[in-house]
């Protein structure tokens, strides 16, 4: 008799962002996400709520005139009506807080963004910083499938899932490239 494997459960949250963002994340196109939200202050600096979380596409407020027009052919309706696909793990390599617009800026050529964009998301409630995040992404090996449900719909960062099974493949960035792009990163920083 043989013994079929199933992947362990994991309790794990979901990061809500742009369909067309996923899309470049899960391809190993881009690894930076610029979030104002999902970020919280801790006596260490700034921090990410969770350290681990799935990738969650959202269809409800993509916006053609925030994305660069290099990622527009990304846009599409919703492939799947009544529910969620889950198609990565992304892990936080880096956090950087951006407080100078001009640094913001600089990051456009790292994420899918454009500059209207940045300029919006940093001075959003009159706050003017943003956040750097620099993941690492790893593909699942069956996408999560989720029923739609009121708990999981909403204008929030992050939704929590409790325990799921998934299984994840290798790192879509090879940790060289990860590491060239972090430099790249923290060089736009100090510009």
């Amino acid at each position: 008799m043989t013994q079929s494997h199933n992947p362990p459960s994991q309790q794990i949250s979901a990061l809500k962002e742009w369909d067309a963002q996923c899309q470049l994340l899960t391809a190993g196109r881009l690894s930076l996400l610029l979030r104002k939200g999902g970020i919280m202050e801790t006596h260490d600096g700034f921090e990410v709520e969770h350290r681990r979380f799935l990738l969650y596409p959202t269809f409800l407020h993509q916006n053609a005139a925030e994305l660069q027009p290099a990622y527009l052919s990304l846009l599409r309706p919703d492939p799947a009506p009544g529910q969620i696909v889950l198609p990565a793990l992304a892990e936080v390599v880096a956090v950087q807080k951006v407080e100078s617009l001009a640094a913001a800026l600089r990051l456009e050529p790292l994420q899918a963004l454009n500059a209207g964009a940045i300029e919006r998301r940093f001075h959003y409630r009159n706050r003017p910083w943003i956040h750097a995040l620099l993941l690492r992404v790893r593909p699942l090996s069956v996408p999560l499938t989720l029923t739609e449900t009121p708990d999981l719909l909403g204008c929030v960062s992050w939704v929590p899932l409790g325990d799921v099974q998934m299984e994840m493949g290798e790192a879509l960035v090879a940790e060289d490239e990860l590491q060239a792009r972090r430099a790249e990163l923290e060089h736009l920083l100090r510009a």
